[in-house]
Parts: C-alpha cells; structure tokens; sequence
C-alpha cells in the first residue's frame, strides 16, 4: 500500500522533500450493539485492516486530496478559510470535517496539505471507514503541526466532525476504538463516561472472520434514527416514575421490574434490547478474561437474536449469515456487528476450520439470498498513528 500511495502521490501532486504516512484501521464490535447512544457499554477492537495516508505539507492555504479508493473522483480541493460540506465532495467531505473541527476548536493550522488516501476497507460494509479517514486526517494534522492533542480528544473531534459538519447522529464508539485501538485487546468503553479498559483476545488457534452480505443498506440511516428516537420514548416514560439518565443504567432485573411504564409495545422491545444487550456486554467481558470462549459465543447468539426480535434491525440477509455459521461445528460465536439493516457479521471461528467455513457458510447463504458474501480474515491491531520506518 505504501508503495501505490507513493506512486499516486507523485503523479498527483508531483515530488516533494518530506513525505509522511499514517495509518488508521477499521472497527468490528464484538459484542453491544445500539447501546452506545444509550448510555451503555461496548466492546469493539481495532482491525488489521485501515485507512493509509500520505501528506505533505503546502506553502499556502489550499488542501488537495486524492484518493485510491475513489481515483473516479479525481483530486478535491478546498481552502482552510473557507470549508463548506459539498454533497458533489461525496467520500472527501469526511477530512474536510475533520480540518474544519481543528480550527473551530481554535488550533491555528497555517499551511494547507497534499494527501493521498487509500485503504482496504469493504466500502458500505459497516467497518468504519468513514471514522478510519476522519482519525486518519485527524493524526496527520495533529502531527504534522505538533499540536499534541491527546488520542480521546482526536476521537471526540473525529465524532464532531461527523455530528456537526457530515451531519449522522453517531455515538463515539466508532472513533474512541479507532482512535485507541491496542494490538491484541479489546476495548470496553462506557460511552456515557468514556471509562475504558483493555481486554486481551487470545487469539492462538482462532480466527475473526467479517463476512459482508454485500447488500446495500439504503435503510440504515433512516431507521437508525427512528432507534434512536424510539429509545428516547421509552426513556422519556420510564423517567416518569424512576429518576435515570440513560436506559443502560438499568439492570434487565430492574428493567422488568418497571417495563409497564413504557405505553408503546414497540418502544419496549427496543429498550429490552438495549438494557439486556449492555449486561451481555459486561459478562463478555469476563468470559473472555477467563478463556470461556464457548460462553462467550453464547452470548454473542443471543445479542444476535435480540437484535433480531426486539431491535429489528436485521433481515434476512444478516440472519442466513449468522444462522449458516451457527450451523458450522467449527463456530465460536457468530453475530451481526454494525448498524444492522445490511453490513456483516463477526465470527469467531476454528482456525484450522476456516477454510471449509467460508466455504459452507457461503454456499449456504448464497443458496438462501441469492447473494455471494464476501468473507476476510482480519487481526486485531492498533490504534490510529504515524507509521514508523519498520511498519512501512
């Protein structure tokens, strides 16, 4: 990659003196879904795969960005004095919102840059490559003009960015795992406080398999939203009779205890699902310290089937997935991960079994879908940075 970087590089913008490259990965959750605009907890590690970065500083204030991944596009430019979202900009808007959040929280950059990106991240597949640029640029611009912001805060900056200038309502869970992946861990992140800690994953003698249904997920935002909005609802009833900030303050115990409170049906099922969801998170946790890896594929089943019956947001795409690799005797733990409504499933899966479980679980969904997933083997890897002479 750093190599085609280069090249597209120099053909783009021509030779310059000093190059740097940065390096952002993807995100898979392994468990806690919809839980972290809830108040809860989730459970995410940063992939092997990512979003690579060449820039080279500019002696004005232009930006100019290129990248592998959309060369159709052709080079995008904008000025730092005057950054606009442009719906034409399409995958450029996300840096622009990143340069825009350092200069509305008053860090001074002078000089504009030249960057090429390009990354091997399935494009749609709800593995984060929209954070993974943002973090990307975010390092870049941080580095570059030695401006020593922390790695939470280039996450908080990241999610702004999306927030407020791309303009999708995301929580933080995204950029946090992005932003302070660590080779071989997990991440617990408490998304109300931002509280985290590193969980090990022994990996020896399994694999993570993503496997993308490769079904568009033309509903995702949409129905995203209306999640969003139905948990509120239920909040907004529960706060009636019991003082709480969030639904994942509650325990499933406690939930049962004042479930009636919630007038609609619907509403109801979608706080069960979260409430639940953000315990299942928590005993994760603890199987995975305690090398109960067929507890934990237990549990990654049954957020799987919540998420399925009482969140809704599924379909029968991401269930032939799950339910073809639940079938495969050589299966951890198998569920879908991401928004939902399309995108993939995360699988834990035997490695010396993996090659016949792509091949039958993908025979198996082709059969039921008429779709061929994709499948791809990635490692649990670090956090945004820049890359060092022996990573390159």
């Amino acid at each position: 990659m750093i190599d085609r970087l280069r090249a597209a590089f120099h053909q783009q913008f021509g030779d310059k003196e000093e190059l740097r490259y940065f390096f952002a990965p993807g995100r898979v959750n392994l468990i806690g879904e919809h839980t972290d605009y809830n108040g809860g907890h989730v459970f995410p590690c940063a992939l092997t795969l990512g979003t690579y970065a060449a820039g080279a500083k500019r002696s004005d204030g232009r930006v100019r960005m290129y990248s592998l991944n959309f060369e159709e596009d052709g080079v995008k430019e904008f000025d730092l004095f005057e950054i606009a979202y442009a719906e034409s900009d399409g995958w450029a808007n996300y840096p622009k919102g990143v340069f825009n959040q350092f200069i509305e929280a008053g860090m001074d950059i002078k000089e504009g840059f030249d960057i090429v990106y390009g990354g091997n991240i399935p494009n749609g597949a709800g593995l984060s490559s929209s954070a993974s640029i943002e973090l990307v640029t975010a390092v870049l611009i941080n580095e570059w003009s030695s401006f020593g912001t922390s790695s939470v805060d280039l996450a908080l900056l990241s999610q702004r960015a999306e927030n407020d200038f791309i303009g999708v309502n995301c929580g933080i869970m995204d950029q946090f795992s992005i932003a302070l992946g660590k080779e071989d861990h997990a991440i617990l992140l408490n998304c109300d406080t931002l509280a985290f800690e590193y969980s090990p994953f022994r990996q020896e003698g399994l694999a993570l398999v993503i496997a993308n249904t490769n079904k568009k997920r033309a509903l995702a935002d949409s129905k995203y939203n209306e999640r969003r909005s139905e948990c509120q609802s239920a909040l907004n009833d529960l706060r009636k009779e019991i003082d709480i900030a969030h639904l994942c303050e509650l325990t499933a115990e406690e939930f049962a205890q004042h479930a009636h409170l919630i007038q609609d049906e619907t509403c109801r099922k979608r706080a069960r699902h979260v409430v639940t969801e953000n315990e299942r998170t928590m005993k994760a946790v603890n199987f995975l310290k305690d090398d109960k890896m067929e507890e934990l594929g237990a549990l990654m089943k049954a957020s799987h089937l919540s998420l399925k019956n009482d969140y809704e947001v599924t379909g029968l795409e991401l269930d032939a997935l799950a339910e073809a690799a639940w079938l495969y005797p050589g299966t951890i733990g198998s569920r879908m991960t991401g928004a939902g409504f399309g995108g993939c499933t995360i699988s834990i899966v035997k490695e010396e079994l993996l090659d016949s479980f792509i091949e039958e679980t993908g025979a198996i969904y082709q059969e039921k879908t008429g779709i061929q997933a994709s499948f791809y083997t990635a490692g649990i890897g670090g956090g945004a940075r820049e890359l060092t002479k022996e990573e390159m």
